[in-house]
């Protein structure tokens, strides 16, 4: 007979995809995490996941028992929810991109919890994405729309991006007058072979064939380039305090969009971090969109 506990292990341990994921996020170390899905395996006499240099692989019948823990997860929150059915608590996991989740979400975190005291929140913002749909995070803040029958997507916000330059190399230099003369200047852009979704392809809508002089797959690596006086690139405007914005005419529009699984989206705790989403997002619609 296995132990229900160790399935909540062992889900932790698909979700993060290592053992140490898992056991940083338990509060327990990574040997015991190891031990407890050694013993679900033997219990259940079958193979759930294979270790490898990348990380936890599932095998398909690790893949079957994850859906079966998540299921029962969903079933225990719920339960939770109708024992405290105003109460506001538990962990909730965003993953968004990160100049978005560390100029916008961030900076905010602080007063939500103060809120929301019995909030847990783990932000995951870096240049690629967790998928809500596999639930390695709770909620997905992504560029374009997941394909998903188990995810609620909705849209977010719209945001603008422009062209900057540090004022420094603006002064060593006459600014240019149109697209065209983009091709004489230092440009800053994202490493092509690591653009992981066609909304990142930036230079290209503002005139094909602009190629990066000094490429980051971080925007926020960009955004510092460009402020230490490293050439013209394009920025979210939130992120572009302190630069000058280089031919006017040059806008591009996004829109982030806010994902998350079915199982849990109306949980207590995922509509109180919805709510602050959308919100933070109306508040910030002048940073977001200023022009």
């Amino acid at each position: 007979m296995f132990d229900w506990d160790d399935i909540r292990i062992f889900v932790a341990a698909a979700r993060a995809g290592s053992l140490g994921g898992a056991a940083q996020r338990l509060g327990i170390d990574a040997a015991t995490v190891g031990r407890r899905v050694a013993r679900l395996e033997s219990a259940l006499k079958s193979t759930l996941v294979v270790r490898s240099a990348s990380g936890l692989q599932l095998t398909p019948a690790g893949a079957q028992l994850l859906e079966v823990g998540l299921q029962a997860e969903t079933a225990m929150s719920g339960v939770g929810d109708l024992a405290q059915a105003d109460a506001v608590a538990g962990t909730v996991r965003i993953s968004t991109s990160e100049g978005f989740g560390g100029a916008v979400l961030a900076p905010a975190l602080p007063d939500l919890r103060r809120k929301r005291p019995g909030l847990r929140i783990e932000l995951a913002a870096s240049a690629g994405y967790l998928s809500a749909s596999r639930r390695e995070v709770d909620m997905a803040i992504t560029l374009n729309t997941p394909d998903s029958g188990r995810l609620i997507v909705e849209p977010l916000t719209p945001y603008q991006l422009a062209l900057y330059a540090s004022s420094d190399y603006l002064k060593q230099r006459t600014a240019p007058d149109d697209v065209e003369d983009l091709t004489g200047f230092e440009i800053v852009g994202y490493v092509d072979d690591l653009i992981i979704t066609p909304e990142l392809r930036y230079l290209d809508e503002v005139r094909p064939g602009l190629t990066p002089h000094l490429a980051s797959s971080s925007i926020r690596g960009q955004r510092e380039i460009i402020a230490s006086g490293g050439g013209i690139g394009v920025l979210p405007c939130f992120l572009a305090e302190g630069l000058e914005r280089v031919l006017p005419d040059v806008l591009l529009q996004r829109r982030f969009w806010l994902s998350t699984h079915r199982e849990v989206h109306d949980t207590a705790r995922m509509r109180a971090v919805r709510t602050w989403v959308k919100d933070l997002c109306a508040h910030s619609l002048g940073r977001l969109s200023p022009y």
